[in-house]
């Protein structure tokens, strides 16, 4: 299957994150906290978690750290209890944006991700009104280069859903979000090792942005990000 361009955005992505590396220490605790208190601190039985730690060793966090947060959360230490909800809008040319956030105190977050949003040129729509536009999978992303005939093969042996090769010769691996972890760690039996690998919300129509659009557009996905309980933004514009 064919695809848009991926590489790109995904480089530009990468990029964004990195300059923002501060804030990912406090969202990946968050996930971890909510991981853990939802499905216990077993790791063998909580994907969620493992895939939160994962996380927490990409971006260098100590594994004491790791250790304590999922204490906290398990109820060996006492902690904050955050409450998850998810925002839909859209931004500039109409395009769609989910946010997720981890919140304390869901007045405070909803005013703020509505202020964001009217702020820098997009508005918040309602519950399930851009939803529909994404798709809710696993997906890995491998570099240009990488041998396509082999990865295919190695990834619908492990269950995956589909391949898609992008115009600039990335290639994407969706898996259903039950079956990321085990084709994941298949590919990576196989010698494949993902740039970008994630459950994500995957949008299925990609709007192309330009020059002014394009910054207009960047600058609301990082007001949104820049935000404090804002754990993830979703959109379906490539920059």
């Amino acid at each position: 299957m064919a695809g848009h361009s991926k590489w790109a955005n995904i480089q530009h992505r990468k990029g964004r994150q990195d300059e923002k590396r501060g804030k990912i220490w406090t969202r990946i605790i968050r996930e971890i906290t909510v991981a853990a208190r939802q499905s216990g601190a077993d790791v063998s039985t909580n994907p969620r978690l493992r895939l939160a730690i994962d996380k927490a060793k990409a971006a260098n966090m100590p594994a004491e750290r790791i250790k304590y947060n999922i204490d906290k959360a398990s109820g060996n230490l006492e902690g904050v209890s955050y409450e998850e909800i998810r925002y839909e809008g859209y931004g500039i040319g109409g395009a769609a944006i989910i946010v997720d956030t981890m919140t304390d105190n869901k007045v405070r977050t909803v005013a703020e991700v509505r202020h964001a949003f009217s702020k820098f040129g997009g508005n918040m729509g309602t519950e399930g009104s851009v939803a529909f536009q994404f798709k809710h999978c696993g997906q890995m992303i491998f570099a240009p280069g990488t041998d396509e005939d082999k990865l295919m093969e190695s990834a619908l042996e492990a269950g995956a859903e589909d391949i898609v090769s992008g115009d600039d010769g990335a290639i994407e691996v969706l898996t259903t979000p039950h079956d990321f972890e085990t084709v994941k760690n298949a590919l990576e039996a196989a010698g494949f090792h993902a740039e970008l690998a994630d459950v994500t919300m995957r949008p299925e129509n990609p709007l192309a942005f330009s020059d002014e659009d394009a910054a207009k557009m960047q600058r609301l996905i990082d007001a949104l990000e820049d935000l404090d309980d804002v754990q993830e933004v979703y959109h379906n514009a490539e920059l």
